[in-house]
């Protein structure tokens, strides 16, 4: 590894800012967070709620391109400004932190511009639409001294943190060679526009809504459901695989694949959409392990879950519970439940911090690489080949 990879790769880390961020404001014990939302759709309005359950929070802002999405935001948060563009929102010198809840091919645009301005961010997963948009992000919440929380709350969850500590970091899994991936039946890849939106309404900016996607005339399906578009997000792949992934990366601590190939296509489901309804990937890591992801739209079979195998067990884990099954006939298997609230327990991970000023549970350099791998995977799809990858230099290798 040259000196330039080195100083590149802990720069990243953040190595060279320490463990503790610097900050302009130091909080009181009972000083409330001054927080914006951009993007009050239904994630954003529900990432809202945990963090005024979470206390000690004042939605102050509020951001949407569609007039009704505030109007329902307001409900929660009567005296919360309102804007239709985040860089107004961004010009409140009063926030202390952004919440983006917005499509996928906004993330990094609005991030890195919370990041500039000044504001700690929380943004739901993935992190990015493209994988060279990871960096630039990472970036700026290194320089600006910002927290950067991406929404991949199995970090965070009591019952996951449980489950690796019992048996990862002791050992009791023993070599792990596979972990295998699965989610099934996800509605919100089949949401159907209503009929409301038949004809765009005059108080959507549609225009604002595209971005930095090429033109379109008005679509509702394109903009209801764009998670089933890969000019708004990465599909299955990077809106759900995204999460387990970054399960994997958390127990065994390998967060850079080496190799992806992916084979699926839009099977059943012939609406228009660009995304995959069924796919599967399978990513290789320099630790002599495999990652796999199934996922498929079709009714017939729904749930979702992560699988270890190890030389000593196997240890299934989900958002409900975890078991662990010994290798052995008839060896005793261990189920817990889960006990706590995921999300919730993410975004007061994310305040404990905008007062701490330690890095997060879920840390942008944290969502950069489970995106990352989750993208490595669309690539292989979309280019039909096995896509080879330098875990030094983070860089697609040529043919």
């Amino acid at each position: 590894m040259s000196e330039t990879d080195v100083a590149r790769r802990a720069f990243l880390r953040g190595v060279t800012a320490a463990t503790a961020l610097s900050y302009s404001r130091v909080f009181g014990a009972n000083d409330r967070v001054q927080l914006g939302l951009v993007g009050c759709g239904e994630r954003g309005r529900s990432d809202m709620g945990n963090f005024i359950k979470a206390g000690n929070v004042d939605v102050a802002a509020l951001c949407d391109i569609y007039a009704p999405h505030i109007d329902q935001a307001k409900q929660n948060a009567p005296n919360a400004k309102s804007f239709s563009d985040h860089r107004k929102l961004l010009e409140v010198k009063e926030l202390d932190a952004v919440l983006i809840g917005v499509p996928d091919h906004w993330h990094a645009t609005i991030a890195i511009d919370a990041l500039n301005a000044g504001k700690d961010v929380y943004v739901e997963k993935p992190l990015t639409l493209k994988i060279e948009e990871g960096p630039p992000i990472v970036k700026a919440a290194r320089v600006n001294n910002r927290i950067c929380q991406v929404g991949m709350q199995q970090r965070s969850g009591k019952h996951y943190l449980e489950a690796k500590r019992e048996y990862l970091d002791t050992g009791k899994l023993g070599k792990i060679t596979l972990a295998r991936t699965w989610w099934h039946g996800n509605g919100y890849h089949l949401r159907k526009a209503p009929a409301s939106l038949a004809t765009k309404p005059d108080n959507l900016d549609w225009a604002h809504f595209l971005g930095p996607v090429k033109w379109r005339d008005w679509d509702p399906q394109q903009y209801w459901n764009w998670r089933a578009y890969l000019d708004f997000g990465g599909g299955q792949v990077t809106d759900l695989f995204t999460h387990w992934i970054d399960v994997v990366h958390m127990f065994t601590g390998q967060d850079i694949p080496s190799a992806a190939v992916a084979s699926g296509g839009i099977y059943n489901y012939k609406d228009g959409r660009t995304a995959p309804d069924t796919i599967n990937v399978l990513l290789k890591y320099p630790g002599e392990m495999t990652a796999t992801f199934e996922a498929t739209l079709v009714p017939g079979i729904t749930g979702a879950a992560v699988e270890f195998a190890g030389t000593l067990g196997r240890l299934y884990i989900d958002r409900g519970r975890y078991e662990f099954h010994p290798v052995g006939r008839n060896a005793p298997v261990t189920v817990v439940q889960a006990h706590s609230n995921l999300d919730l327990d993410h975004i007061q991970n994310f305040l404990e911090c905008v007062k701490s000023r330690q890095l997060p549970n879920g840390d942008v350099l944290i969502g950069h690489r489970s995106a990352q791998a989750s993208h490595l995977g669309n690539i292989a799809y979309e280019q039909k080949r096995q896509i080879d990858f330098d875990p030094v230099r983070e860089e697609i290798l040529p043919f």
